[in-house]
């Protein structure tokens, strides 16, 4: 009995698979000498060509693995005969149409429209007509205090706060959310130093630590030590407690599903690090905490704030002018941050050597590991590379703002300054920093310590009719927010579109007036987004409203004022 089969039958019971003609020596044989036969039969009578060409002929009939590279044979064999191809002869340079906004060329582009910039009478106020939207602004602060006693603490929460000034800011606010969801007591949070931005400073040389205690009392505990009885549990070491390693933007369920349980425990744990630790989206006593933290309790010390408030009155001496209005612009182009864009400008064979060194020196080996290709162009065209100084003068020259205008600057050590702040000093003679507002013996004291100097900047930049920021970053987010929360809920910030202004300083063709119709377009753009409101995954240190602001209705307080 066999199988049945359930292909047709051929007749036969049982199938095999049909002989190969081409694989048969005997048939093979017979061909090749017949085949053979017929050409020598006819060989004297052909050209070279016609043998030639039956030689492959017969190589590809006997060989048919050589069918594969028939096409290939046949694509070379046409291109050589139509001449399109040389085969000892290769192009030295392939040109490539480079992407419109990939190359640095705005001082040409300054160059070019410096004349007519400098005749143009047309501008009017700009610095009392630019924020049309923030005109009765419908939103006041308005962040709920508890009144009463705290329950007993379930333990104390020890954070590291890493980072440079801001970062360290959101570690602050969000371990004050943390501590008072878990009824826990914080401990005045630790400033990690860090090898770039050595600033060894403490809390208290920042923030007024006792305003800190006082502002929180009744909605947190906060202490500056963990009492000594409990420090004896641990051998009064630190590292002897347990630390949670918690991911980034975790949930504040997190905290209470796997945190509180080992508070509870062990009655003091650490969190380190701590920055971007909480979710920005939480619920709404957590939002509250961290904005009585951010607006209300962190006030900077009382020797920055002095300093601070000094060079604002100083700036608004220099805008008489304009009612005392300035501007002021958060500008990153130090060495570190240029370098580590990866971005080319005009500085040529030094440039290129300083920025490759600046590399090594912060991010060993990282801008060198094998694969990593740098791409300066595609970082330009994305609008990833930090404005120059002379590409911000160009830019608020455009928005209307003559060189009359006073401008605070806040930056770092500018790299290259001398060449690239001098074309920004000619656009606008009245620019200020805070190195040149302050004596040399005033600004002593904070000189060494890169957070006090950011506080400063900070506190000059908080207080300006205008802020620009120029690339992101934590110290521009803050900004936006605190602004927002002191001006009824507009930042009066210009944010420019850096994608749209690299193709505008890549235009030579483009001419003063429709440059300058581009800069008002982007200027009222950046008015339009002053008043916004929090969605999902932002920031509330960025949109204060709705959580820590609440909307004035109009009607009302017209109606409030009347009875007055």
């Amino acid at each position: 009995m066999h199988p049945k089969n359930r292909l047709p039958s051929s007749g036969h019971n049982t199938p095999s698979p049909p002989a190969s003609p081409l694989r048969s020596p005997r048939l093979r044989h017979s061909r090749a000498g017949k085949s053979s036969g017929r050409f020598a039969l006819g060989v004297s009578n052909r050209s070279v060509a016609q043998r030639v060409a039956w030689i492959v002929l017969s190589v590809l009939l006997r060989r048919q693995g050589v069918f594969l590279f028939a096409p290939l044979l046949y694509i070379s064999g046409m291109l050589f005969y139509m001449g399109t191809v040389s085969f000892d002869v290769v192009p030295d340079v392939i040109k490539v149409r480079r992407a419109p906004g990939s190359v640095y060329r705005s001082p040409e582009l300054y160059a070019k429209l410096r004349h007519e910039m400098d005749a143009d009478n047309s501008s009017s106020d700009a610095m009392s007509t630019i924020w049309k939207h923030a005109k009765g602004g419908d939103w006041r602060p308005c962040i709920n205090k508890f009144s009463g006693g705290l329950p007993e603490s379930n333990g104390y929460i020890y954070v590291e706060a890493n980072g440079g000034l801001n970062q360290q800011r959101t570690s602050i606010c969000n371990a004050v959310a943390v501590a008072g969801y878990l009824n826990a007591t914080l401990v005045i949070p630790n400033f990690h130093y860090h090898s770039i931005w050595r600033d060894p400073s403490k809390f208290s040389d920042i923030y007024d630590e006792e305003f800190f205690v006082k502002t929180l009392e009744n909605d947190v505990r906060v202490v500056d030590s963990v009492p000594g009885y409990l420090m004896e549990r641990f051998d009064h070491n630190l590292s002897n407690v347990f630390n949670f390693r918690i991911k980034a933007w975790a949930p504040i369920q997190y905290y209470k599903d796997t945190v509180l349980p080992r508070l509870l425990e062990e009655k003091f744990i650490r969190i380190s690090p701590f920055a971007n630790r909480l979710s920005f989206d939480a619920p709404p006593e957590v939002q509250r905490l961290r904005c009585l933290a951010n607006y209300e309790a962190l006030q900077f010390s009382n020797p920055l704030l002095t300093m601070g408030e000094t060079l604002v009155s100083r700036m608004r001496e220099h805008s008489a002018k304009n009612g005392g209005k300035y501007i002021s612009v958060h500008l990153r182009f130090e060495e570190d941050m240029v370098a580590f864009s990866c971005c080319v400008y005009d500085g040529g064979a030094k440039e290129r050597e300083d920025m490759i060194a600046a590399r090594e020196r912060g991010w060993k080996g990282k801008f060198t590991k094998p694969g990593r290709v740098l791409r300066p162009g595609a970082n330009r065209v994305n609008g990833k590379c930090p404005l120059t100084p002379l590409e911000v003068g160009l830019m608020l020259r455009g928005m209307g703002f003559d060189n009359g205008t006073s401008i605070f600057l806040a930056s770092g050590r500018i790299y290259d300054s001398e060449r690239h702040m001098a074309p920004l000093l000619e656009m606008f003679p009245l620019l200020q920093t805070k190195e040149m507002l302050a004596y040399p013996e005033e600004l002593a004291p904070f000189k060494n310590y890169s957070s006090r100097m950011a506080a400063i900047d900070y506190t000059v930049c908080l207080h300006s009719e205008v802020f620009v920021t120029t690339q992101g970053g934590n110290f521009p987010h803050f900004l936006l927010g605190h602004r927002r929360y002191l001006f009824n809920g507009h930042s009066k910030t210009i944010r420019p579109d850096k994608r749209k202004l690299a193709v505008y300083f890549d235009s030579l063709k483009i001419g003063w007036k429709t440059f300058k119709r581009h800069m008002l377009s982007m200027r009222a753009h950046s008015d339009s987004k002053g008043i916004e409101l929090k969605r999902p995954n932002d920031s509330i240190y960025s949109f204060p409203c709705p959580n820590c602001m609440c909307h004035t209705n109009k009607t009302e307080d017209s109606r409030t004022a009347s009875t007055l």
